[in-house]
């Protein structure tokens, strides 16, 4: 699904050149849920980025089903990000001014989807998250775990083969964190999707089906707990 192959990313800070990704190798398959740990500016962000393409690698390759995303043009890395993945953040970004339906569905309008249909299409995946008497209010008239749960709605909307969270459960307490990243085991298992989750909840490990330590832009793979997803 998405291979990173001997990826690096570097920045300029000032007069330093600071390694945020380090030759990281990874592989992340459908179905399953990778949970991305590490401190804070160990590169976990940046690792969502280049899979994304929103960040490009200074060196090695970010493939999805086999080819580069490097030698895509503009428009298919456009088309990628539109229909192939689904990008999860803390911050929801949600238009004041639209219900949290058609919020969700913005990404199916854009790529031509009447609203009627994009409403069709999403509402369902409301009913998965538990939020489907809630869908036709405004993002203000909602809590921030329900505009969480409506983020995951609006990333699986499109279909995508890969989600992206990065953080979302850290606005959360442990109660609504545990009720997001059971959605998100539950999205990932039974639409076939490979989900790379990027976190410091403790909560994720029971969810993950595989657990990825990144420390100081490289990384070391661990078994995800014998309790299991859900538990």
């Amino acid at each position: 699904m998405l291979e990173l192959r001997d990826v690096s990313k570097r920045y300029r800070s000032g007069d330093e050149l600071v390694t945020a990704v380090d030759h990281v190798s990874a592989t992340f398959t459908a179905g399953e849920l990778v949970a991305l740990y590490g401190p804070s500016g160990s590169g976990k962000s940046t690792l969502l980025m280049l899979a994304a393409g929103i960040l490009a690698p200074d060196t090695g390759a970010v493939l999805f089903e086999g080819s580069s995303l490097a030698g895509y043009s503009r428009r298919e890395l456009t088309q990628y990000r539109r229909s192939a993945i689904g990008l999860v953040t803390q911050s929801t970004d949600f238009q004041s001014g639209l219900s949290i339906l058609d919020n969700a569905g913005a990404k199916l309008i854009a790529a031509g989807v009447t609203v009627r249909r994009a409403r069709a299409r999403t509402m369902p995946l409301f009913d998965l998250v538990g939020l489907s008497h809630r869908a036709h209010h405004r993002p203000h008239e909602v809590s921030t775990g329900e505009r969480q749960r409506a983020a995951i709605v609006r990333a699986l909307a499109n279909s995508p083969r890969l989600i992206l969270a990065d953080e979302p459960t850290g606005n959360l307490d442990s109660a609504r964190s545990a009720e997001l990243l059971s959605t998100l085991a539950e999205a990932c298992h039974e639409q076939d999707v490979a989900c790379l989750l990027v976190t410091h909840d403790p909560q994720a490990a029971h969810y993950a089906t595989r657990i990825v330590n990144l420390v100081d832009g490289q990384i070391d793979q661990t078994p995800a707990p014998a309790i299991g997803r859900g538990a």
